[in-house]
């Protein structure tokens, strides 16, 4: 790459030129051969981590892959997965999303996704009593594009796909405390133009800036924040703290409360199915968590009472200032779910 192609090098270590992710990844475009070693690592890492690596843990005598799920790991309150990690199944992109089609369901079932829509950004719009957020959701609107409209000042009707991207990216960096700097290395934009951006969404959304002051200040005076239903995090060390460490803790403070909202509801709803499931005695079974996503595998004779029970519980397990939605995919296999109404 950098003998031979004469591509630049970037940083030196002591055994030579780096050929570290980040910086193959700055080079894509400059020659055929770095995006065929991007997708050389690519099908490598998948290979090796979820096609061999799951085969590997298949149980032998049930044909499945046995996850745990971990109630204590995450701070937020997030049930996190283990041996094998299923709520890191590629997503990202196309190749990755392939693997997807080994998770099967049982003969004369179908896999059944629920997924909550934008369900932090709901539950920020409830605890900030935010008008416009609320507007906006209880309208069915967009939030992202008007979002974006509102930071480039134009018309909804005008708003890029491009600008939508950046609006939500945006929406995402002040919910989880970036920084102006943080947002600047992750759209690669100036520093000033970050800042700009924070501060026109501030200025739009008033109610999510007094949002962060508060939870910020309820961090450092009484040591914890708490979700929606009173459970609290600490924060002790938070006076402490060297500053960057310090600025880490504020982040997830400020994020405390939606996103540990979140794993509380999605819990209660959890536990409310599985008894609906087995006070009903279905044959349907909830076999994976992923953060916002249920899926079950559904005996297809049970396939439309199974879809009306789910969507309702999961919609109905809170009432928030906003609607909460609900979207659903069926199918053979988990990559070729498809919509249903």
């Amino acid at each position: 790459l950098f003998g031979e192609l004469k591509l630049p090098s970037g940083r030196k270590t002591k055994t030579g030129y780096s050929v570290s992710a980040d910086v193959i990844e700055s080079l894509r475009g400059k020659h055929p051969m770095v995006d065929y070693l991007l997708e050389y690592r690519q099908l490598t890492k998948l290979k090796s981590t979820y096609v061999d690596g799951l085969l590997a843990l298949m149980d032998p005598l049930t044909g499945r892959v046995h996850t745990s799920f971990n109630q204590t790991v995450a701070s937020s309150g997030r049930l996190s997965s283990s041996n094998p990690n299923l709520q890191n199944i590629p997503v990202r992109t196309e190749v990755g999303r392939q693997i997807r089609r080994a998770f099967i369901a049982d003969p004369s079932f179908v896999l059944l996704t629920a997924d909550y829509s934008q369900f932090e950004l709901r539950i920020l719009a409830h605890i900030t009593h935010e008008p416009r957020l609320v507007e906006a959701f209880s309208k069915g609107e967009d939030i992202h594009t008007i979002t974006a409209a509102s930071l480039f000042n134009i018309p909804v009707a005008e708003v890029t796909k491009g600008q939508r991207r950046l609006a939500k990216t945006v929406v995402y960096a002040v919910l989880y405390g970036q920084s102006a700097f943080g947002l600047a290395q992750i759209t690669g934009m100036s520093n000033s133009e970050a800042s700009e951006f924070i501060k026109r969404y501030h200025e739009t959304f008033p109610n999510i800036k007094g949002y962060v002051d508060s939870t910020l200040n309820q961090a450092r005076i009484q040591g914890y924040v708490n979700t929606l239903f009173g459970r609290k995090r600490f924060f002790p060390e938070m006076r402490t703290l060297a500053f960057n460490e310090r600025l880490a803790l504020e982040r997830e403070a400020i994020n405390m409360p939606i996103q540990g909202g979140n794993a509380d509801l999605i819990k209660i709803a959890m536990i409310r199915i599985q008894n609906e499931l087995e006070k009903r005695k279905l044959k349907t079974r909830m076999i994976l968590q992923v953060h916002d996503e249920l899926v079950f595998e559904v005996a297809v004779e049970e396939l439309e009472r199974v879809k009306r029970l789910i969507k309702g519980m999961m919609e109905g397990v809170a009432r928030l200032d906003v609607p909460i939605k609900v979207e659903m995919k069926v199918g053979r296999n988990w990559y070729e779910a498809e919509p249903m109404e």
